[in-house]
């Protein structure tokens, strides 16, 4: 695998590519996989707007993949989410996915809506200042997609040539994570399962859940893809959990 900036599809398997998460975090701005059936792909995560979903796409039909079959969200966060209108495929996410995106699209969401709520609650100021530098003037024809089709615990994809495992993780980043996973391809797509809360929910003492990842690694997985770093051997992600003693 090798890496690139986000601006270039990185290959990540045979089967596993990435647009990679952009790494100036006041972005905000998270990867988005793809995973190659014979008869379409899946696209895990939507990008954070219309405008990064529509340069994700150009690439993917630069390369020649297959056409987007079904796009999951790994969970509700805006820069997971808002680009997914561009994609015109079917959604598929845990139920309180769609509870939380239900209520994200009752929101007049506008510069003016974000700036206003900013003055209210200065925490918000790190995620709402990305949105209103990713949207770039175009939210009058953007819209929220919820999902179409929703789980609870576990869900299979079935593409030609390859399955998709989703599995419900929950965690404190928030409770609808899941992870993706590709066993014939060793990889695992983690989004921010293990991130502490949002930036504006933190508390004293919020730190990366470690125990969750601790959990996570498995002899069958072999690459790691968070949503904003950069992928992870199963060997890499070990050593960084189990730092040695000084």
């Amino acid at each position: 695998m090798t890496h690139a900036d986000p601006s270039t599809l990185v290959r990540v398997t045979e089967r596993v590519w990435l647009w990679p998460h952009h790494p100036d975090p006041d972005r905000v701005q998270a990867s988005v996989g793809m995973i190659a059936g014979d008869d379409g792909c899946l696209v895990v995560d939507a990008g954070q707007s219309p405008a990064h979903a529509h340069r994700v796409r150009d690439g993917l039909a630069h390369l020649g993949f297959p056409p987007p079959r079904l796009l999951v969200y790994t969970h509700h966060h805006w820069d997971h989410v808002w680009g997914a209108q561009e994609w015109g495929v079917p959604v598929v996410a845990h139920e309180e996915c769609r509870e939380a995106l239900l209520s994200e699209a009752a929101k007049p969401w506008s510069e003016t809506y974000l700036r206003s709520e900013t003055a209210r609650e200065p925490l918000l100021r790190p995620s709402y200042s990305a949105r209103i530098r990713a949207m770039e003037d175009c939210w009058e024809s953007s819209r929220i997609v919820p999902p179409d089709q929703t789980f609870r615990t576990r869900h299979v994809v079935e593409l030609a040539g390859v399955a998709v495992e989703l599995e419900h993780v929950g965690g404190r980043h928030t409770p609808d994570s899941i992870v993706v996973k590709v066993p014939s391809e060793g990889v695992v797509f983690l989004g921010d399962c293990y991130y502490p809360p949002p930036y504006h929910l933190r508390r004293p003492g919020d730190e990366p859940d470690l125990a969750m990842v601790r959990g996570l690694p498995d002899p069958a997985y072999h690459m790691y893809v968070e949503s904003h770093d950069v992928p992870r051997s199963r060997q890499e992600a070990e050593a960084a959990l189990n730092p040695p003693a000084p």
